[in-house]
């Protein structure tokens, strides 16, 4: 009962608010709907129909038999977890959490596996990080090769820590003998999961295209939200809250944009180190957009929110002592000046974005798409040789 009243007055102020400020809610919805728009929809859409089309076509079995020993090695989850992991990394909010959602919804991994999958799957977009952030905001892109590594680095660490702490062992049963091939057994899962699916190419592309883009409108949805709320909540408190602090807290996104243009005293690496941390938390929008794909599932938001906060911090750390390593021993590597606007001003930005002052993120879609591929193709080699030492001499 207290929790529906708390959201009800919630709900009812923040209308209240948008009756109160229209233009600036209109101006933050459309700072929203501009970043889902030109960065979200084009770097999710591949990746969600691929997923429904692999899922439907046995793929994510396949592979997920390939990718077992290699996985259940390192993170002490099944193979299909591999796919997933590989998806949430490339693809970005919130495809690692659609992916876990999806294994644990079919009966793949059990709720810990899930759990575990979740928090290292879902993870911010490479494309936006290095393409927007580092070439766009920052005007190096070498910065934003930096930050990706951060943030992938401290998800890596974090995960490895939780993957050795956990006493659960990959529940995967093989039906067929341990003699039978790797690359034979997969084949053989991949004709299993598509037998059962049943569904001609058609009918599962069309509802492949028709379910990604219903759950990139929620995205957008999340995400307008989100920047309204700041927007609001920036305005009224009369920037009472720092901006990248309040922003990066609800929306990712806009969160890195304000950090990258505001006025740090402690110059560029305090920039850097808050886009990190920014981009690691992942803000409100993101946790709702995993809550929104963990729906019929038990796996916790709850958890995934303490291991994005507890990951932040610890790549906010690591950040700042690298960038100040590189400023110490590299001289001028880094500029101390702020971040640069696509236009070439240091003024800092208030209003929305506009398309033409984004990166565009298609060009470079193939990389992605080819990227995700590679290392797909690659860890099911490094698995396959896992296997063939595990097998007993002379088999």
């Amino acid at each position: 009962m207290l929790r529906t009243i708390t959201f009800a007055a919630l709900s009812l102020m923040l209308v209240t608010a948008i009756i109160y400020r229209p233009s600036e809610a209109f101006q933050a919805s459309l700072q929203g709907l501009t970043v889902w728009w030109n960065i979200v929809f084009p770097g999710l859409l591949p990746f969600l129909t691929m997923l429904e089309l692999m899922l439907a076509f046995g793929a994510v079995h396949a592979l997920g038999t390939l990718l077992h020993p290699l996985m259940r090695r390192l993170f002490r989850l099944p193979g299909e977890a591999g796919f997933a992991l590989v998806l949430g990394w490339t693809g970005g909010f919130p495809a690692g959490a659609e992916s876990a959602a999806a294994l644990r919804k079919t009966g793949l991994l059990t709720r810990s596996e899930g759990q575990r999958l979740l928090e290292m799957a879902h993870m911010p977009s490479p494309l936006f990080i290095i393409v927007v952030v580092g070439a766009g905001f920052l005007n190096r892109p070498e910065l934003g090769l930096a930050i990706a590594g951060t943030v992938w680095l401290t998800g890596l660490l974090s995960s490895l820590v939780l993957a050795r702490f956990s006493r659960e062992q990959p529940q995967m049963a093989e039906e067929q003998p341990r003699h039978t091939g790797l690359f034979r057994r997969a084949a053989a899962a991949m004709a299993d999961a598509r037998n059962r699916d049943g569904r001609s190419f058609g009918k599962t592309l069309g509802d492949a295209v028709t379910v990604s883009v219903a759950k990139l409108m929620a995205i957008g949805g999340f995400m307008m939200m989100c920047a309204v709320i700041a927007g609001l909540v920036e305005t009224l408190l009369n920037n009472a809250i720092p901006a990248p602090l309040l922003t990066g807290l609800l929306e990712s996104h806009i969160g890195a944009f304000s950090a990258a243009t505001a006025q740090i005293p402690g110059g560029q690496p305090w920039n850097i180190a808050a886009i990190t941390a920014i981009l690691s938390w992942g803000g409100l929008s993101s946790l709702l957009q995993a809550g929104s794909a963990l729906g019929g599932t038990d796996l916790s938001v709850w958890r995934l929110a303490v291991h994005r906060l507890l990951q932040a911090i610890l790549a906010f750390i690591l950040s700042l002592t690298v960038t100040n390593l590189i400023v110490k021993y590299a001289g001028a590597v880094i500029d101390s000046s702020p971040a640069m606007l696509q236009n070439g001003s240091h003024e800092k930005r208030t209003g929305p974005w506009r398309v033409s002052e984004l990166p565009d993120i298609w060009p470079h879609m193939p990389v992605a798409l080819l990227t995700f591929a590679g290392i797909l193709v690659l860890l099911c080699l490094i698995s396959a040789g896992a296997a063939r030492r595990d097998r007993p001499y002379g088999r």
